[in-house]
């Protein structure tokens, strides 16, 4: 793979993470405990939402052929998608949607810290925008994490289980393939094995206050980086996609 094949396919990547993940934010609105945090995942989405616009035009401009961020986000098929299989993964309950936002944004905001100075001005300049976002977030959602981990017996035990049960999705985060390995090379990309010590350092610290017990490493899901989704995946873009393919061209 040419170094250009791998700049735009890793920031199509970039972009899925964040729409997927933000529209999985939005399915949440009216549904959290509280206002206040009805609020803040409100904006949370928001970003990641923002962050996805911001790839995808982007990679609109690498590719060349006048796709802009709207045939990204809903004119693809399934198998076009490359996002983490965690991200996909249904709301569940509270403890669920927190302890994969704590999971995936341990992750991303490394990601982002490595690629303020890869190569790429672009990437470079939307990855320091978008750390600052993620900065917030993860500590917001950390919060939440040692509050369910160390309050009742009920909410201890749903946050244990809600981070067993995601475990095994985030083996895929931090296994390179052609893509991660060339936009290393030629664009100083991050180096996924350093930025899996450091997860594993910070989570346990995150774990470890929330007197939660971190998981053993066993069979890890793999796949949304190459297009194989899980079973969720199709029906949460059927809706996501579904005014777009019933009115092709609409504009608000």
């Amino acid at each position: 793979m040419n170094k250009d094949k791998a700049l735009l396919a890793y920031t199509l990547r970039l972009g899925d993470n964040a729409l997927v993940l933000g529209q999985r934010m939005v399915e949440l609105v009216a549904a959290y405990p509280e206002l206040e945090e009805e609020l803040a995942n409100a904006n949370f989405a928001l970003d990641y939402l923002g962050q996805a616009r911001m790839f995808y035009t982007y990679a609109g401009e690498l590719e060349g052929k006048g796709r802009g961020e709207d045939d990204f986000a809903f004119l693809r098929d399934e198998n076009e998608y490359r996002n983490f299989l965690l991200l996909e993964q249904p709301n569940g309950h509270f403890g669920d949607s927190i302890a994969k936002l704590v999971l995936y944004e341990s992750f991303y905001l490394l990601q982002l810290e490595a690629l303020v100075n890869c190569a790429d001005t672009r990437i470079a300049e939307i990855a320091a925008r978008a750390q600052k976002e993620i900065r917030y977030h993860l500590r917001h959602n950390s919060q939440w994490l040692i509050r369910l981990g160390d309050g009742t017996d009920e909410s201890h035990s749903k946050a244990q289980g809600s981070v067993d049960d995601l475990w095994r999705y985030t083996g895929e985060l931090f296994a390179p393939d052609e893509v991660d390995n060339v936009f290393e090379a030629e664009f100083d990309g991050p180096d996924l094995f350093k930025i899996q010590d450091e997860w594993r350092s910070n989570v346990a610290a995150v774990l470890e206050e929330a007197t939660l017990t971190k998981p053993e490493d066993g069979f890890m899901a793999s796949g949304g980086k190459e297009g194989r989704h899980t079973e969720y995946f199709g029906y949460m873009i059927a809706e996501m996609q579904y005014l777009q393919r019933a009115y092709p061209g609409a504009e608000w």
